[in-house]
């Protein structure tokens, strides 16, 4: 057999093959609807298609996206949605309660850790003079450091001399103000008799005896805590330095133990909610300054003892917005009506007024701007907050963390990508 032929047999063979398996598959599906019409144990019948009607049975229920199962859609959607509200409520206040406890319980390391962090916002651009005037990192710290300190330490004892310098002066005006005071109430529009003035007296002497236990208790427990406020001083100075030195390291650690989609986020957020926290410390103080240098000009002019000491009390106060300028600016009236009556006294008192009205309306909208604009309400539930949770260091705290947070809330719930870092190294795929 020729070469030829064999090829001509493989081609018929193939074509023969290839109509068998045509006439096969012919053959199937004209079978398939016959099979699929006898119902069988195995195959009980047709299956409606989902869309299909099916008459006489019960329509279906109602099912909403959010409805896993037929008892989720049996329950109202109001009530799902209160119900979902209700337990992520619960969970986030299980969460806040159980984070107030741990800072309750080491509030001795948070509180000092907070005002070493206030401090170093403070005194971080001093840092960065002498750094870039060539000065090593750690001299600088510790010259900026040592700075700070001996202005407080030089300040206190001045305020402590005058204030023992002017004692005997006021106590003695102290009684003579007592001793107006019970003339007018005899002579004013209450007409006192003595024998009501002794009763009141004598009711405020018991008073006072019966709550002794009570004062020297409070005394005890705060010489008791003589050697916490000492540890915590101790603590704030390593703190404000290590954080003044090392600060940028001490962050990059932290970031670095986040997971790596979260880092850029996390690190904007943080270093924008530093660059708030250090326009609102230094905004303070220039705020803080201006407020006593304005009330203590009025108290030197009319001659009221205490000047010095009340200004830094003023200056002091200032940190805690809206109450502690309020009440040292009080604590100023009561000296001058103490020493130079009432008319000196209203004089201050509209210094006082006038100061703080300054204050609210142009220093702290132009100096501290929208970066760290806070509502008045949020200071005022942040401040009573910090009260109870920490006492007057919660005050001073509350303030500048509710600024933080707000800056760094805004940044992570931000849509835009942070720019990215510039020590960042960025390796690029190549396509296989």
């Amino acid at each position: 057999m020729s070469r030829f032929e064999r090829v001509r047999g493989r081609l018929l063979r193939a074509y023969e093959s290839g109509r068998e398996s045509v006439r096969s598959g012919r053959d199937d599906a004209d079978e398939a609807p016959a099979r699929a019409e006898v119902a069988t144990p195995e195959s009980p019948g047709p299956v409606a298609p989902p869309t299909a009607t099916v008459v006489g049975a019960p329509p279906p229920a109602a099912m909403h996206a959010s409805t896993s199962s037929r008892d989720d859609a049996d329950v109202p959607h109001a009530l799902r949605i209160a119900a979902a509200w209700s337990w992520r409520l619960i969970v986030i206040g299980a969460v806040a309660w159980a984070l107030l406890r741990i800072v309750g319980t080491i509030r001795i390391v948070i509180i000092p850790l907070a005002i070493a962090l206030l401090l170093s916002a403070l005194l971080a651009p001093a840092v960065g003079w002498l750094l870039r005037a060539r000065f090593p990192r750690s001299l600088a710290t510790a010259v900026v450091l040592v700075g700070g300190l001996a202005a407080v330490v030089g300040t206190l004892t001045l305020v402590v001399n005058e204030f023992i310098q002017g004692v005997p002066e006021l106590s003695d005006k102290s009684s003579q103000g007592v001793r107006q005071i019970q003339d007018w109430l005899k002579t004013g529009p209450l007409h006192l008799s003595d024998s009501q003035l002794t009763q009141y007296i004598d009711e405020a002497q018991r008073w006072v005896d019966d709550n002794t236990d009570r004062f020297t208790s409070a005394a005890t427990t705060t010489a008791a805590t003589l050697a916490e406020v000492l540890t915590g001083t101790i603590l704030v100075l390593f703190a404000t330095f290590f954080f003044l030195r090392d600060g940028n390291r001490i962050w990059r650690f932290l970031v670095r133990l986040l997971p790596v989609a979260a880092r850029w986020k996390v690190d904007d957020a943080g270093r924008a909610s530093w660059a708030t926290l250090g326009a609102y410390v230094r905004a303070t103080v220039l705020v803080a300054f201006i407020d006593a240098v304005g009330i203590g000009i009025f108290l030197v002019i009319f001659d009221i003892p205490f000047a010095f000491p009340l200004a830094a009390l003023v200056f002091l106060g200032a940190f805690i917005p809206i109450v502690g300028a309020a009440l040292s600016g009080g604590v100023a009236v009561l000296v001058a009506l103490v020493d130079s009556g009432p008319v000196t006294a209203l004089i201050i008192l509209g210094a006082v007024i006038g100061v703080q009205q300054l204050e609210g309306h142009v220093l702290q909208p132009l100096i501290m701007g929208r970066a760290v604009a806070i509502h008045p309400l949020a200071v005022i539930i942040g401040i009573a907050a910090g009260v109870v949770l920490a006492g007057i260091t919660g005050a001073l705290v509350a303030v500048p963390l509710i600024a933080v947070l707000n800056t760094a809330v805004r940044r992570l719930a931000a849509r835009t990508v942070p720019d990215t870092p510039p020590d960042a190294v960025v390796v690029a795929s190549q396509a296989p």
